[in-house]
Order: structure tokens, then sequence, then C-alpha cells
């Protein structure tokens, strides 16, 4: 057992997390011979990484708050299983310097950082005082003690607009608002606060200058209790949403060799202010095409984004956790480290890109890993995606020669992945390692801006094979089929002309992006389906399984009833299907949808800004609501009066419920 005799013995690790991050700690605690333990909330219990474990506990219910924030529960679990060593992953108590004392305390292990690191860097305004005392650069900004909105407000108004509101305690963009203008501020400030707040439990902020073309740039480096201390090389974070990380690369692309080495040596000298004793990254950012690297936070503990450098450096971060936390001293020395070729990384969201990013919940029905990248999962068919905790369902990275080759084995990874049950950001993540500002060189964190102009959408084309593919599917009997009958049986649903023409059915479909009438042609060449106007040749088809097969090609599937989810080339749709005579009609009162401010997903109303008969002007907002540990302002479609509220505080909705009506001014005025 490799860590049996070392100076702090480790025979067994309690992974206190869930998801990917879980299932990755525990497949190194399993090679290096130490039993792991998995816990979890009442909404994991069916969930890989608890299976994936020699042993697993329950912690609580599903509220991150109940179970996997619980101190108390996650040191009662460890007690339980006798547990030597706690390994946090990222999130939840990965940074609490309190729970790092309480494991101490209690005897146990933690797999991270001394508890006076995890102080010290925790809060933000503190690690930029360290920073400038080591003589480190950081951003211009404010990052005192007072904390109210008068003084928070002067200090932007100082700095000069537009500025960046930062939660203290934590990352992840959560208690972060962009301000333009010093009249937007007191709603931002209020809304970063309550986000903070509800994410970390501390709702201090600071404020720093806004760079508008910024390279997110960090360090990943590693510390022993013996004093030992190495970096290992750099990554480029750039590319973001809502100021989460979406692809990371090792090592940057075109970064000028003094740049580069002046960012190695900004971290270790932060790191050796503080004594640092294990793995961790520090960040940076820089304006683009500039040479001064300013220091933004430190994260002690492991990233997200920590396999690209494992591939760039064949180095295990989460062994070199375990031997510091061992008391070991790190395997190699700053000289014995190399970086070999390129690595990329993805992140897969349960999110609809084509709406900025919009989180959604739902089941997975299922999961075909891709051939060619890894493929660090914690999900799989059967699991539930709920609103308590955040989007992210796997990582796909890729390693080549050079960043043109790790990036077409990424592409051809998420062009080989499928997902089917619910949306996913995959197909954007496809199309964003294929643009052409990304694959030309360095980007910075404007690039889904800038390479989207006008937001994300599904090519047409794309999107009408799958639909042509669904529609396929569906005449077809099927065992999944409820009740089906073949439309070529249903005088109804079909016309037959001369025996030399082919038989049409005409369907009506419903998927993530919207309505599609069809109609599909069997003829001696086969299938072929006509999509709002445009025609899709299928050819001869078949049904293998869990694959349909056509002249296009083969569709990874899945059927339930009405409902067909298919995929092909990185796209994904969840299809119902109907004959179009048997559609339902619209009738009644004109639907006015644009009139209505409706819950982007599952979620709870923490805030009503408005009340019936309010005078609201487009943009304000009207509604807050808090889901995947995010907090959503939800804004008036247009300028009106309140008509209707139909949500309270507190209350649980689901996606798409209708919150607050709004009756147009123009109406009010005629």
């Amino acid at each position: 057992m490799r860590f049996a005799a070392s100076p702090r013995p480790i025979r067994s690790v309690l992974v206190a997390n869930r998801g990917e991050i879980a299932l990755r700690v525990i497949r190194t605690c399993a090679r290096l011979g130490l039993r792991t333990i998995a816990v979890y909330s009442d909404a994991d219990a069916g969930a890989p990484h608890v299976a994936a474990a020699d042993e697993a506990l329950r912690l609580g219910p599903a509220p991150a708050r109940e179970s996997y924030l619980d101190m108390e529960a996650v040191l009662a679990a460890a007690a339980r299983a006798e547990a030597d060593a706690i390994h946090p992953g990222y999130g939840f108590l990965s940074e609490n310097a309190e729970f790092a004392r309480r494991c101490a305390a209690a005897g146990v292990i933690f797999v991270g950082p001394s508890p006076e690191a995890v102080a010290r860097m925790g809060s933000k305004i503190e690690a930029k005082r360290i920073a400038d005392e080591a003589g480190v650069p950081t951003v211009p900004g404010f990052h005192g003690e007072a904390q109210d909105r008068e003084t928070l407000a002067r200090a932007a108004a100082r700095i000069g607009y537009p500025v960046l509101i930062k939660a203290s305690a934590g990352g992840g963009g959560r208690g972060m608002r962009r301000v333009d203008r010093p009249q937007d501020f007191a709603a931002a400030h209020a809304a970063a606060r309550k986000e903070a707040e509800a994410a970390f439990g501390d709702g201090s902020l600071l404020i720093e200058k806004l760079i508008l073309a910024p390279r997110h740039l960090e360090v990943q480096v590693a510390g022993d209790r013996l004093g030992g201390l190495v970096h290992l090389f750099e990554r480029d974070c750039s590319v973001q949403r809502n100021n989460q990380k979406v692809i990371e690369e090792a090592p940057a692309p075109d970064l000028p060799a003094p740049v580069r080495a002046a960012l190695h040596a900004a971290a270790l000298k932060l790191c050796r202010a503080i004594d640092y004793d294990s793995v961790g990254t520090v960040e940076f950012i820089m304006e683009a095409g500039g040479s001064e690297p300013y220091f933004l936070e430190m994260n002690t503990r492991l990233q997200v984004e920590h396999p690209v450098t494992e591939l760039v450096t064949g180095i295990d971060l989460v062994e070199w956790q375990l031997v510091a936390a061992a008391g070991e001293p790190l395997p190699l020395g700053q000289e014995q480290i190399r970086a070999h070729g390129h690595a990329i990384e993805v992140r897969l969201t349960a999110e609809r890109a084509d709406r900025d990013f919009q989180p959604v919940t739902g089941r997975i029905e299922a999961v075909a890993p891709p051939r060619g990248a890894r493929f660090d999962s914690g999900v799989g068919a059967g699991s539930s995606v709920g609103l308590h905790y955040d989007s992210m369902l796997a990582k796909l990275i890729a390693h080549g020669r050079s960043r043109e080759l790790a990036i077409g084995r990424l592409a051809a990874g998420l062009s080989d992945l499928s997902v089917l049950g619910l949306p996913t950001t995959q197909t954007f993540l496809r199309d964003a390692l294929r643009h052409p500002l990304f694959t030309g060189g360095p980007v910075t964190t404007r690039f889904i801006a800038t390479a989207f102009p006008g937001g994300w959408s599904p090519d047409p084309a794309e999107l009408r094979r799958l639909r042509a593919a669904a529609a396929a599917v569906w005449i077809l009997p099927g065992a999944e089929a409820s009740g089906w009958q073949n439309p070529w049986m249903r005088r109804s649903a079909m016309r037959v002309t001369r025996s030399t023409r082919p038989a049409t059915t005409e369907l009506r479909l419903l998927d993530e992006y919207g309505e599609a009438e069809l109609r599909v042609r069997d003829g001696r060449d086969g299938l072929a389906v006509e999509v709002d106007g445009e025609l899709v040749e299928l050819g001869h088809v078949s049904r293998e399984g869990d694959r349909f097969v056509t002249q296009q090609g083969e569709f990874p599937l899945r059927r339930v009833g009405d409902r067909v989810m298919i995929a092909r080339g990185g796209l994904a749709i969840d299809a119902t299907v109907g004959l179009r005579i048997e559609a339902a009609q619209h009738g009644g009162e004109p639907e006015r949808a644009g009139n209505r401010v409706a819950a982007p997903l599952h979620g709870v109303i923490s805030q009503i800004y408005v009340a019936k008969g309010d005078t609201v002007a487009e943009g304000a907002p009207v509604v807050q609501m808090e889901a995947m540990k995010l907090v959503h302002t939800l804004l008036a479609p247009l300028a009106g009066t309140v008509a209707e509220i139909r949500c309270a505080v507190g209350e649980t909705v689901p996606s798409g419920a209708v919150l607050v009506d709004i009756s147009p001014a123009a109406e009010e005025q005629g």
C-alpha cells in the first residue's frame, strides 16, 4: 500500500464530493491501493461515484447545505468509516479553512494545504494584500475591509467604469457582476452580495477595474510539507461564459517567453509567501497583446481543468496531493518536470447554449463515451440532473504533439460523443473549437461574444437531418412506442397515388429548437423527408438496437413513446413526433409569450421586485430565483404594467412556469 508507511500514514480516503471529481479521485486512490469511501445526498443515492467506491455513506437530504456542505455530517461519516484522510475535490468544502482545521482536530488528514494557507488565500481581499506585499502585480481595484454600498460605489467611481464586483470568498463566476454605469451599481451590488452569501456563506465583495480584452492565465503549482515547491507550467482559460470557464488548454498559446517566465516566477513568489504545501493554482489576468500579468486569486485545491496539465506533464495531480498530505517529498524537482505537446479540455454542461447558456434539469437516457479523447464523467444512463448542484456533467480532454492536433482530436471526440435525454453544450463546444478565431491562436474572455455575435444556434442543415431521422424512426414499429399504429396503415395520415409514386405521410415535430412540419415519402429508393420545404434523402433505413442506420450514416437513438431522442455528429435532439392531422389545433386567445416572464429552469423564487399594477421599463428586474448554485435575475421583456404575479417568495417553480404577466404599454395607450 503506497502510503501505509508514510510520516502521516494513509490507508483509506473519504471523498467528500460528487460527480466526475469524486470518480476521478476514487480512480487514483484505487490505483494506489487505498480504500475509498464515497458520500452522497439523497439526490445522489444511485450516482456512479457511489457504486465506484469500496464503501458509501449517506450524508443527508439533497440540498448541499444539508449534505456536502455539512461539516458535522462529513466528519461523522469519516469517523464511521475509520477513514485516515478526506479528499474534498473542488467546490463544496475544498477551500474552507474551518473544515481543514476541524479535520486536524478530529485526527483525520485533510488532502489539501494547511488551514492557514486556505484561510489566507480564501479571501480575495487578503490574497491581494499578500500579493502586493510579495511584489506580485495585482489588478487595480479596491479590496478594503469596508463593505457598505456607499464606500464600494465611491471606490468604483475612483477606479473608473467599467468595473467588476466580485465575491471575496469564492470563484466560478458566482457573486460577480459587471457594472458599466454608476446608476447600475446599486442593483449589481445587491445581486452580487445575495449570490455570494448563497454560494459561499460570505457576502464580502471587492471591486476591480474591468480589463476589456483579457486573457485568463493560470499557473499550476505544487508544494510539500518539507519546503519543496514547483510549478507545472501554465494554462490558458480565456474561453468563458457568465464568468465561468468553458475551454482550457496547456500550454498557453502564443505567450512570449518573458511573459511565461514572469507568470511562473510570480506564482512561486506568492506560494513562498504563504509556505504553500499542496497542489494549487495561481490565477492571472492580462490584457491581450500586453506583457504584464496581474494576480487575480489563488485556488488552494485541485482545479476542474487539472487534466490538461496532467496530459502535458504525465503527472497525476491527485497522487501528488496525496503525497503531500502524507508528509512525503514531491516526486520530482523543478528541473525534472517537462511539458510535452498540447492538451485542451472542454466542460460539458446541462445548459442551452442557444439560450445564453440557460441551465436545464432532467434525466439522462443514454451516454456513449467518445473514442480518442479522455472522458471524465460523473453521470450515466439514468442519472438525474437537478436544481441542487451545478450543471457540469463531464469533461472531454485531448492531447496531441501540437495545438492543431489536440483541437482536431477533441473536436472529433465531441462529434463521437452522444448524450440523450436533455440538452447539453456539446454541439456549441464542437463549433467553438472549430471556429477560426479559436484555431487561429490566443483568444480573450470575449471569444464567445465575438465568435457568435448573435448567439449560438445549431447548423440548420444538421438540424434538418436529425429531424428527418427522428421522423423516420417514429414511423417504424417499435416496442417502446406504447399504442403505436403504423401511419402507413391509416388512411387519414397518408396519400397513395399510382404504384410508381411514393406513399406520403405528414408529421409535426417539436424539439428543443422549435417546431417543424415534415412530409415523409416512402418510394423505391427508400425514405425521403421534406423538413420545412427542404428535402433530406435517408434511403433505405433500418433499426439495429439503439442505432438507426441510413444512407446519411448511423444515428444513436433512444425512443420512449412518441419521444425520439437521436444524435449524430455532436448534435442531439429530443423530439416529440405526431401525425399533423392529429396535432392539437391552437385556438382561443392568441399566445402572448412575449408579454410574460417565465422561469428559465427549475428553481426557487428568492425575491419579487414588482407588485401588481406597477409600471415597468423594458429590461427592469422583475423576479429573482435561485437554481444550480446561481442567482438568476429575470427582466421585463417589454415596457408596460404588471398585470399578474403568479409566484411567491420561497416557492419552487418548474422550468417554463409563467411567473409574471405584463400588459404592454402600447395596449394601455390604445
